[in-house]
Order: structure tokens, then sequence, then C-alpha cells
């Protein structure tokens, strides 16, 4: 049976939809429409209204375009047309107590920093609100919006975005059931990335409690090279790349612009892309230096990664076949990877092809390298490490154990579209029962159930098996692996 609740918030009463055991508050404003007069700023708040907000449908996604060059048949994409682009969403039980004060979950979603949408049914909350936890999904601005390096324009402004957010939920969540002093964030791929940034900053223990790190790139980029699609962009269009050159230009141009000049490159040539650029107070050092220097030893983080996240990036393309040896003697000498980490690889796997040993050391030197230095760097911290690593190989189209595999069984939504597109619709559920276990856990209680890092470097290896510890894994592939 479905029926309408309604609470009210700061700014105003919100209607939401009670379905199943779950009320649902979608498209909440946490910030004020960034367009206008509000474009390429700083979050601004919001404007209380008058009456009851309808909260029953996701709110308007931030300019992007779909997917392209094989990735739209794995990674859908949702439009949903308007400026009120910066919203959350919230799940919560409906049966919980008057005054209740629930673990809080806020997840970020991943896209490259240039796409991406909560209202992907992958990311839908039901699954952690039936286990007694508040669920809130973020909206923020992504590509050129967010991410633009614009000579007079707070640089990061989507992580900004997402610290005004998490404010947000530490403000209002009380009013849903949530306890505001335990929260955890999560972060898939860039929302880890952005997650990770926020984590490194002397503020996060304003903005969460304990942080859930998926598959997302912990380093930023200087300036100078963050800045290289806004520079290409603004040459294209033939405007100065500051606020009153962008503002000029209607949003899905710059959408447009930028797939043209992401296009026109390969990453294995150093194409330009959107990355976080650092400088500012969104971003004001590397994160990953930050973090090994001592930032947040005090916030439990879980963090981890696929264990073929390059087939993501190679096989919709058909870029994976067609590396040959020579291609991947060139890019480990122009990445100064030592020979013996290609030879390591190798000997593991005597019948990799080229394109995946280069695939595995790529994915090693964005990933599994620094995500192991950070945990590294925290074996005697106040707080603990958990660290993962998602092994099912999904046996659609050779995309094995590809970045973006693990959401499913994460969210216990294996049943999604956009979840069989990735594995199929025999994916195992006991592997989805152990790992949704263990997120519940570590945000219930901060400890998924399994042994802390240390320097016996354990990671739980989830498989089919439902997961199994195994210590230093594949150590000998990442020893002298340059940082990025």
């Amino acid at each position: 049976m479905t029926d309408t609740t309604v609470l009210t918030v700061s700014h105003g009463a919100v209607r939401g939809v009670r379905d199943g055991g779950i009320d649902r508050y979608l498209g909440i404003p946490y910030a004020a429409a960034p367009f206008g007069d509000r474009r390429f700023m700083p979050p601004a708040p919001v404007a209380a209204w008058d009456g009851v907000r309808d909260a029953i449908a996701f709110g308007p996604t931030a300019p992007q375009a779909p997917y392209g060059g094989g990735l739209e048949k794995y990674l859908p994409t949702v439009a949903i047309a308007g400026d009120d682009i910066l919203t959350v969403n919230v799940w919560t039980p409906a049966d919980r107590a008057p005054g209740a004060s629930l673990p809080v979950l806020v997840f970020v979603h991943g896209g490259a920093l240039t796409r991406g949408s909560a209202a992907l049914p992958g990311y839908d909350g039901s699954t952690f609100a039936a286990a007694g936890v508040v669920y809130v999904s973020v909206q923020y601005r992504v590509g050129q919006e967010g991410f633009a390096v614009l000579d007079d324009v707070p640089q990061n402004l989507g992580v900004l975005d997402q610290e005004a957010a998490l404010r947000w939920v530490r403000s209002e969540i009380g009013v849903f059931g949530g306890d505001p002093e335990r929260v955890t964030a999560m972060g898939h791929s860039a929302g880890a990335s952005t997650l990770t940034a926020l984590l490194a900053l002397p503020q996060a223990e304003e903005l969460f409690d304990r942080v859930i790190l998926q598959s997302g790139p912990l380093n930023g980029q200087p300036p100078d090279k963050a800045g290289r699609m806004t520079r290409a962009i603004a040459k294209r269009l033939g405007v100065a790349p500051t606020r009153a050159g962008f503002a000029g230009i209607e949003p899905a141009t710059l959408v447009a612009e930028q797939a043209a000049v992401a296009a026109a490159g390969s990453p294995l040539g150093g194409a330009p892309t959107v990355t976080l650029a650092i400088g500012g107070v969104a971003v004001p050092v590397d994160p990953l230096a930050a973090l090994i220097d001592g930032a947040a030893r005090g916030i439990p983080v879980m963090i981890g990664s696929t264990s073929e996240e390059y087939r993501l990036w190679f096989v919709p393309s058909g870029r994976l076949g067609k590396i040959r040896r020579s291609t991947l003697t060139i890019a480990r000498i122009t990445a100064r990877v030592p020979a013996r980490i290609v030879r390591a690889h190798r000997l593991r796997r005597p019948e990799a092809t080229p394109g995946e040993v280069l695939g595995e050391v790529m994915s090693d030197m964005l990933l599994r390298g620094p995500l192991t230095r950070f945990a590294d760097s925290r074996t005697d911290a106040e707080a603990p490490t958990y660290v993962y690593e998602f092994r099912w190989r999904s046996p659609l189209d050779d995309m094995g154990a590809a970045h973006a595999m693990e959401l499913g069984f994460v969210f216990d939504r294996l049943t999604a579209p956009d979840s069989i597109a990735l594995g199929g619709p025999d994916a195992p559920q006991a592997l989805a029962d152990a790992m949704h276990r263990a997120w519940i856990a570590f945000v219930v209680e901060g400890d998924p159930g399994w042994e802390r890092w240390s320097t016996r470097q354990p990671v739980l290896a989830f498989d089919a098996d439902g997961g199994h510890i195994d210590y230093a894994p594949r150590a000998d592939e990442l020893v002298g692996l340059p940082s990025r």
C-alpha cells in the first residue's frame, strides 16, 4: 500500500511517500539552484517555502551527456530537466519509534566527475532503510559546472556542494529519525574521490563520523594539469577561462564541448580529463598527501577496490584486445614503472594479454597502490581502517570484476536494471547478503566484521564464497610502484 507522509525541515514541510514499510522523501533542496546569478558560485542557502513541498520524485539532474563508446550498455544515464539540481533524497523506516535516533548513511555517486545521478535504480536506499538505517543520496554539480578550473572561480564547486549536503544532514536528519552524531559517508568512484578530499580537510569531523571509499582515486592534480579540459573548451569556444566567459555559455553547450575534447584524445595518451584541482578551500592540498601526513586519523575508514577495475575502461570500447606488447612497454617506460612489476603480473597470470597486464598496472597506480599507502599510514591511528577487494567475476562480455561491479552487491539490489547490465541476471545472492551485511555493520558499529588493517595487511576478498581474508595480496606488484 502506498500513502503519503509529511515532515517539516528548517525551510518548510515536505510530502513523501510511504510504501512497503519505508518512508521516501525525494528531491529536497539543500542549496539554492546554481544557475543565473549563482552559476559558478559556491552553494547558496535555500529560501524557505510556503505550504507543503512535494518530495515524491527525484529532483533535476546535473547537466551531462549519456555515456558512449560502448559504456552506455553498462552505465545508464538518468536525465531530469530543471535547475534545482542540488538536492538530497531520504529513505527511513516507516515504523521508527518517536524520537528515533538511527544510524545514517550518506551516498555520493560516481561518474568520473562528469556524469552520474542519485536517481539510478541501483542507488535506491530501501534495502538500507529496511535494516534500520536512514539512507541519504546526494546530487551535486558535475562536469564544467562543478569542476571547471576558471581564473576567478573557487575550484571544485562540486566538492563544496557535497560539504553543504553533509552539513544539511547534520542539521536536518533528526527530523527523519536519523542520529546526526552517527553519520557515515559513502562514495563510489568519483564520489569516493570527492569524499577523500573532504576527509582530508581539518573540518572533516564536522561532516561525518565514518567513511566508506569505493574504487576512488585519492589524489588531486595541480591546477595547471587539472585545468587542461577547461582551457581546451575555452579555446574551442573562443572565450576566456573565467566566470564571465563560461557563464555566457549554455550548460548543454559546455557538456557537448567537454565530450568533444574527451573524444579527441585517448586515455593512454593523457587526454584532458575532469579531475580534482589542488588549491582553494575545497581541496587546499593533495588529499592523499594530507591523509598520509596524519589528517583524519580519528575517523574510521573502510576502503577498497575491485580486482579488475580496468575492464570497465577497456572492454566496452574494444581497446583491450588491441593493446600490443610494444604499447605495454612504451606505457611502462613513460609511467616509470619498473620492469619487475610487469614481470610480477605476468608470473601470476601467464595467460594475460598485454592489454590485461597494462590494465592491471594502471589500476594499481590509480587505485590499489594509493589505497594501500593510505592504509599503511594508519596502522597506528586511533581509528581503524578496513580494506576489501571485490573479486567476483561477471560472466557478461568478459567484464570480470570490473569497476562498479560491486555496487549491486553492496546495495543488495541485484535485480535492478543497472546491476543486471553489469553482473547479469544470475549474480550470487549469497555474496550480496555478505557484502550488504558488512556495509550495514560498519554504518551501525564502525566494524564490518573483519580484521582491521595492520602490518599484516589483511584484505577481505569478496568472491562467490562470501568472502575470506587474504594477507598482503599481490604485494610484489606494488613494491616500487610510482606514486601518481
